[in-house]
């Protein structure tokens, strides 16, 4: 009796440890991507001012290729659509905003360019939770949204692979290693219940 239990436990252990390995292959597999975490749109003294944080995991290809002096560039869009029964959503008020992400070998620091706008990071963790980082961005005008009027908002932040060197953008496409999945965050509203 006591070698049968014995083998069992063993039998147990030996698939507790292939479990943790299929667990940690398939994190490994799927773990590229950007996960938007929180958005909200609130009134302020310009406009409709836009605050979200996005959870951003490069996966190994592209952070190597990053280290080898392939910059990144990534699309904030952001839309605003007004709910109607009788056809398409009316889209009211559509913001983009461009980053650019790279790697300087000489200083060893990540730098993140948006429009004219440059910063230098000792950590690719830091430069990623600057660009996942969105807050006080103007996104709509005030009389663009209506109080009492619905409307649905549609947040993502996503690799744009069209600006990377052509030979890598073959790669990109086919290619899973070079994939970074976007998740879309979409949310409804009326003047004064905003968020998500």
């Amino acid at each position: 009796m006591p070698t049968r239990m014995a083998s069992i436990t063993r039998s147990l252990r030996s698939a507790s440890l292939t479990l943790l390995v299929l667990v940690a292959v398939a994190r490994g597999a799927f773990a590229a991507g950007i996960e938007p975490m929180h958005g909200q749109l609130v009134p302020g003294e310009d406009g409709y001012v836009l605050s979200a944080e996005f959870a951003i995991d490069l996966g190994s290809r592209l952070e190597e290729a990053l280290v080898h002096g392939v910059p990144l560039n990534f699309a904030l869009e952001f839309t605003v659509e007004r709910k109607r029964w009788y056809w398409l959503n009316e889209q009211i008020a559509v913001r983009n905003v461009d980053y650019r992400l790279s790697y300087n070998a000489l200083t060893q620091q990540y730098r993140l360019s948006v429009g004219g706008l440059h910063s230098s990071f000792a950590t690719l963790a830091e430069a990623l939770r600057v660009l996942g980082h969105v807050a006080g961005l103007v996104a709509a005008d005030k009389a663009a949204i209506k109080p009492g009027s619905e409307y649905i908002a549609v947040l993502r932040l996503t690799l744009d692979k069209t600006q990377l060197p052509k030979p890598l953008q073959l790669d990109a496409l086919a290619s899973k290693e070079w994939q970074l999945e976007a998740r879309t965050l979409r949310w409804q509203f009326t003047p004064g219940v905003m968020g998500r």
